[in-house]
């Protein structure tokens, strides 16, 4: 073979290397499926801007990159990334000031800006809201498996609050209207790069990001993927609104979507398969929010089942937060209202199961009836049982017990819930005082530290040279063990009834290990219940505070010159530090990973530092 012809079959390879991004070409699926579900966007090229992370792992899952590529970005890649997804819409304000565009820029096919219900909307029926501020992709197909891609930083909408509440089109980049930028600050970007990977390590349901484009001045574009980034507010607009067809429509893809992706078995024609959709649901989210309660999890769930995926996972990492204890007073301050709490994510949770409910019911019957008729249908009430169910094996699951151990508890009657009384005594209780102001929102913190005693005490009973029975934590270290830094100096003292509940914890405890052993000692299970119960109470628990101030950071490194590929190595280092989390089922691609990348040791021991200094806060 020539030099020439050679070189030509190079070229040619380099080309088709990233080919499957091409998938990502503005057409999607929902667009023929919802005729009025979207507003459509003619997108141009931005060609500028930086990679600052890229998602290797998910990429390989989607297929959009080999299996044996390496883990580090090529300047082929982040070509063809920038190509891809640094793309901004133009908007109803370009078109009306006429605003020079380059026409080598113009994408050949329009993007989807998708409708939703949003509760920041005057609105509540969905007319006006939506994707404010970004587009979607498309999809990729992979194996059998449809991924959805959308970008937000795109540019404002027409369906943003800011323009809704301005009442004509705004400009990108303007700042005169709350929610009316379009655009996305970089650390916001980087910070959910983070989150959703630890997340998705940890076993939940959730968005993942894809890729950041750092596009300069504190703002870039990030780009998330799913198997299915509907959210119960695509459906919920056609709903309020009464648009049977439309509804129809919405809640037909999203059943075939699920079922073509085996993500939901159901088998059923006609209207019978939209009550097999509604038992889907109502499993998905009990178990969902269970976990969301039992992992300190804060998730802004409401009615709108906006902040939230139809099939019970986490979108919008905007107002998502991991707490390092149950600090279940905080609420998130938006401006306007702040948030639910903690406690109230189960009721939030289940209204929108009872909103799937009463829409299951109008697609049946093509009459709409009042939402309060199926506060006790059947699969509200399932759901109610669900998440007790989940939040019981969660408790034990935390604790160290595998499935095995858990079903051994169970089986003896009353024992999880004289456990629970006891877990809940501490787990529940507060500082002295009331509710006081934090940086977003208010708290008022927990008073005991519940992961550190989970994560002590198996270690405690395996360490302790006495016979298993006399094996007994002093009353002082276990209560020094389990106060939080929140409290103040009266709170800092044992009194008779923490006494009482600290003996009851330790005797029920150990019954439960005794039972949990089955037919062996308990003494041969306590090495697995403590390097379990290590691993799922780490203290590298990245919590919200803990977040914001890493990226910062980052950020202050980065201007004085921290490369991209260090700041997608220190990312990659922070979620690879949650893999290997016990009964959590991760692609080939995290188990086979060996060694974690190498970093600026300073800066990655100054942000571990963060970590420990936040590990109880928000």
């Amino acid at each position: 073979m020539t030099m020439k012809h050679s070189g030509a079959r190079k070229l040619k390879e380099l080309s088709n290397f990233y080919s499957s991004f091409e998938q990502l070409n503005g057409v999607h699926p929902w667009m023929d499926a919802v005729a009025d579900g979207y507003v459509a966007y003619q997108v141009r090229e931005l060609r500028q801007g930086k990679v600052a992370y890229f998602n290797f792992i998910l990429a390989k899952e989607m297929g959009l990159i080999p299996a044996d590529h390496p883990q580090q970005m090529t300047e082929d890649l982040e070509k063809k990334l920038i190509e891809t997804f640094s793309v901004q819409i133009i908007n109803e304000y370009d078109e009306l000031t006429k605003r020079r565009i380059d026409s080598d820029t113009i994408r050949p096919h329009r993007h989807m800006a998708t409708r939703y219900l949003q509760l920041q909307h005057a609105n509540k029926q969905g007319k006006t809201s939506g994707d404010g501020r970004g587009i979607w992709n498309g999809t990729v197909y992979h194996r059998g498996t449809t991924w959805d891609v959308s970008s937000r930083g795109t540019g404002v909408t027409c369906l943003s609050p800011g323009s809704v509440e301005a009442q004509k089109p705004l400009k990108t980049g303007g700042t005169e209207f709350g929610y009316g930028c379009g655009l996305a600050e970089i650390d916001e970007l980087l910070a959910a790069s983070i989150l959703a990977e630890v997340m998705h390590l940890q076993g939940l349901r959730t968005e993942r990001v894809l890729c950041v484009i750092d596009l300069g001045k504190g703002y870039g574009i990030g780009v998330r993927a799913a198997q299915n980034l509907i959210r119960p507010a695509h459906l919920f607009l056609y709903l309020k609104q009464e648009k049977y067809s439309s509804l129809k429509e919405a809640t037909d893809y999203l059943i075939n979507r699920q079922v073509d992706n085996k993500a939901w078995n159901i088998t059923a024609k006609g209207n019978t398969r939209y009550d097999e959709l509604l038992a889907h649901v109502a499993q998905s989210f009990g178990e969902f929010t269970a976990q969301l309660d039992i992992d300190y999890i804060f998730a802004w769930l409401d009615w709108d089942g906006d902040n939230v995926l139809a099939d019970a996972g986490i979108i919008d990492y905007g107002s998502v937060r991991q707490f390092g204890i149950r600090h279940d007073k905080y609420r998130y301050d938006d401006v306007e209202r702040f948030s639910t709490n903690l406690n109230e994510q189960k009721n939030k949770a289940r209204l929108i199961v009872q909103v799937f409910a009463q829409m299951v019911d109008y697609l049946k019957t093509k009459k709409k009836k009042p939402l309060r008729e199926f506060a006790q249908h059947p699969q509200v009430l399932r759901f109610n049982e669900v998440f007790e169910q989940k939040r019981a094996d969660r408790i034990l699951y935390r604790m160290g017990f595998n499935a095995t151990q858990r079903q051994n508890i169970f089986a003896q009657k009353d024992l999880f819930a004289k456990f629970d009384k006891e877990f809940s005594f501490f787990e529940r209780a507060k500082i002295s005082g009331t509710t006081e102001k934090v940086a977003d929102g208010v708290n008022h913190p927990a008073l005991y530290n519940m992961r550190s005693i989970l994560k002590d005490y198996p270690k405690f009973l395996l360490e302790s040279p006495l016979p298993f029975e006399k094996r007994w934590m002093t009353e002082n270290v276990f209560f020094k063990t389990i106060l939080s830094g929140f409290a103040k100096a009266r709170d800092a003292r044992m009194g008779e009834k923490q006494r009482r509940h600290i003996e009851s914890f330790q005797k029920i405890y150990r019954e439960m290990v005794q039972v949990a052993a089955g037919k062996q000692k308990p003494e041969v299970i306590l090495k697995g219940l403590y390097e379990r119960a290590a691993k799922l109470n780490s203290d590298k628990r990245i919590t919200g505070n803990a977040l914001i101030e890493m990226v910062e950071e980052i950020l202050t490194e980065k201007k004085k010159g921290l490369p991209m590929d260090q700041i997608q190595k220190i990312i990659d280092r922070l979620v690879f530090e949650n893999n290997g989390v016990p009964e959590v089922n991760v692609s080939r691609f995290y188990r086979e990973l060996q060694a974690t990348p190498a970093v600026k040791m300073d800066l990655y021991t100054k942000l571990l530092s963060l970590v420990e200094e936040n590990s109880e806060s928000i």
